[in-house]
């Protein structure tokens, strides 16, 4: 299949986080957005629920981890920060099943949540996906993908526009691209959390602010897990944000069953984040 989770290398082994928990986490730092500088997300239920169901979808797949061919988990780590290839260690097929469950759970929920998941999805797939890693002969199986993706998103553009609880201002595909830019910045901070990542960094869009412009919020890492960013787009001077995680003992694994039995018999903990000013 290839990449699932997520990994943090330790003394003893690693540190695993599923999708739907990284995705929990992407969800509350969009709750606490906004301050006197960042706008807060409206219609504000729909855009969280967007956001924190993004990656649920990956439940089944990341209740059975794989290995790579060294044996390490089959996971999102630091060294796939700010790309998105590795294709030849993934069923491109099994993938984008994954992918097209993930947009399509949160759709038939709701089509505001779900065309958020849906421009998150294509955005991966084209602006930041590395084609050339993809053998070839699975580009029109890609591209087929994409089109549908297209196509649903269409759909999903319909139904909001058919949606007499929405404003006109909501429904305006200028402030749904705004929503798809949060959902964007907050999926990457808390990738950059699972990852413990250890250099500078960025959430990827310019963020809207309140008096129309938009700001590039840059990501500086103080210490594992803590960062500064800026400027800070919260309403609170400092953060603490907790998620679940698993440790599984080993920095190798014979195969996916060995990774498996490991992962299973490991107990859930709560690691932390610190967001600071």
């Amino acid at each position: 299949m290839g990449y699932g989770m997520l990994r943090m290398e330790t003394a003893t082994g690693w540190w695993l986080i599923t999708h739907p928990d990284h995705a929990r986490l992407a969800g509350e730092f969009a709750a606490a957005w906004g301050n006197v500088m960042f706008c807060a997300p409206e219609p504000r239920a729909r855009v969280l629920h967007g956001i924190a169901a993004h990656d649920d979808g990956w439940m089944e797949r990341d209740a059975r981890p794989s290995v790579t061919r060294e044996g390490r988990p089959s996971a999102f780590s630091t060294e796939l920060v700010g790309k998105y290839s590795a294709f030849e260690e993934i069923d491109l097929a099994d993938y984008l099943a994954v992918r097209e469950r993930a947009v399509r759970i949160i759709g038939e929920q709701d089509a505001y949540a779900g065309l958020l998941v849906a421009l998150h999805t294509y955005n991966l797939l084209t602006m930041r996906a590395d084609r050339s890693t993809i053998q070839p002969a699975q580009l029109p199986l890609l591209d087929r993908f994409l089109e549908d993706q297209r196509a649903y998103q269409r759909e999903l553009m319909t139904r909001i526009e058919a949606d007499e609880s929405l404003s006109a201002e909501e429904k305006d595909v200028a402030v749904i691209d705004n929503h798809f830019r949060l959902l964007q910045a907050c999926d990457n901070l808390s990738l950059l959390t699972c990852v413990a990542f250890s250099s500078q960094a960025d959430l990827l869009h310019a963020l809207p602010l309140r008096d129309d412009g938009a700001a590039e919020v840059k990501v500086q890492p103080l210490g594992p897990r803590h960062f500064r960013l800026a400027p800070w787009p919260f309403a609170e001077e400092e953060l603490v944000f907790r998620f679940p995680a698993r440790h599984v003992v080993g920095g190798r694994f014979l195969d996916s069953a060995a990774l498996e039995a490991a992962f299973r018999e490991s107990v859930v903990e709560s690691l932390s984040v610190k967001l600071s000013k």
